[in-house]
């Protein structure tokens, strides 16, 4: 009754370690008395003032936000991914259903794959409701190809406000089949760098175009951020996943549509001290009359989850740079600004049924009716819009 709701089994010494992180807490909450290399190195690299690793080994605080989640929510020791509710004994990783909503995904959306395909899918999609509110801030809605697509974050949300789906395109073809379940069924599995894949891209899109000749188009997508991600092991132009915009810039240039939106992780402003992003806007100004760069917080448009992103939007048209949507919560819970609080990770998940490591809770039932607007929206009582107005809303009165 609530698809992929599955909680990885953790080892008999993260579930040690686990019982002595309180919310907000982490790995410097464990006991030294607890044996562990992993525990040994972060000790190690703190001691040698190499970061806080703050999150390793963290536990969700209930009044605040997830931080970002990655492909590794599955893992304790590789972020903040330990459920919040220390009380009530749930000294596990979150499920991948609640990483999902974390992300914005409704809970119709079903994840297709093995655990580690469902886990990757999650982890590197934008949230849907994140683009939903980007394209809506692009006026009426039209057509759009999605590159390196993935799950399809970013076309559930373009599709929520309107848009409609030509043909998306990944190298992953499970993560496609989720794609094709719940987005749209046009999928072209393959390497975009293969000139026959290339050609079956331009083709529909140039297809769509002529049957719909009223209707602007837009590209989006943007490449594989692992290479960009400051989470990676790699970090430069060795890594040919980073070369992959090159491959986005030619899409552009053989159909030439109304507009694109180019998403990655903020790590490629500061890779190779800022040699790599110069790069991608030299190549993506080459190709429209107006490049903007935006820098957005999910957490700002009332999603559970810090997730900072860099948005790069391309238009023919030529006008004044298009800012970027206003917030409708603030990010920092203990700012003044005038704004509603973010949606925090009790108000995302408080109505899901709990777990035990290792457990499958998908023929389990929701244990209330949905507690806040934003569960409303995620069980499908509300749609995206009649949420954003909730929210709007609350942000008035503020």
């Amino acid at each position: 009754m609530i698809p992929n709701h599955y909680s990885a089994k953790l080892s008999d010494l993260d579930l040690a370690m686990a019982v002595h992180i309180p919310p907000g807490g982490n790995w410097k909450n464990i006991p030294t008395t607890i044996p562990s290399k992993r525990l040994a190195q972060i000790r190690e690299s703190y001691a040698k003032g190499k970061g806080s690793r703050s999150t390793y080994y963290g536990r969700l605080r209930p009044d605040a936000p997830a931080y970002t989640i990655n492909t590794y929510f599955g893992r304790p020791g590789n972020g903040c991914h330990l459920h919040y509710d220390y009380a009530g004994g749930q000294h596990r990783v979150i499920s991948q259903r609640e990483a999902a909503r974390l992300q914005s995904f409704p809970d119709e959306f079903i994840f297709l794959g093995s655990r580690t395909a469902i886990s990757t899918q999650i982890g590197n999609a934008v949230p849907p409701l994140l683009a939903y509110q980007i394209a809506l801030h692009l006026g009426s809605p039209g057509l759009f190809v999605d590159l390196f697509s993935g799950a399809g974050g970013l076309a559930l949300g373009f599709k929520w406000a309107g848009w409609q789906p030509v043909v998306a395109n990944d190298i992953d073809r499970i993560a496609l089949e989720t794609y094709a379940r719940n987005v749209d069924s046009s999928v072209i599995v393959g390497d975009i760098r293969n000139s026959e894949v290339f050609s079956q891209i331009v083709s529909r899109a140039n297809t769509a175009r002529q049957m719909n000749p009223s209707s602007k188009l837009f590209v989006l997508g943007g490449p594989p951020c692992q290479g960009f991600s400051t989470a990676g092991n790699t970090r430069s132009m060795q890594d040919e996943r980073n070369s992959l915009f090159n491959n986005y810039k030619q899409f552009i240039e053989a159909i030439n549509p109304d507009g694109f939106v180019f998403e990655n992780v903020m790590g490629l402003l500061n890779m190779e001290g800022g040699h790599v992003f110069d790069q991608v806007k030299e190549a993506l100004m080459a190709v429209t009359n107006q490049l903007t760069v935006w820098k957005l917080n999910a957490a700002d448009y009332a999603i559970p989850q810090r997730r900072k992103r860099i948005i790069l939007v391309g238009l023919q048209q030529n006008s004044k740079p298009i800012l970027p949507p206003l917030p409708i919560s603030d990010s920092n819970i203990n700012s003044s600004i005038s704004l509603p609080l973010p949606v925090t990770a009790y108000e995302s998940l408080n109505d899901l049924p709990p777990l035990e490591s290792g457990k499958d809770g998908d023929n389990l039932d929701y244990i209330s009716l949905p507690f806040t607007d934003y569960q409303k929206l995620m069980r499908g009582y509300i749609s995206p819009e009649q949420y954003l107005y909730a929210v709007k809303g609350k942000a008035e009165f503020f």
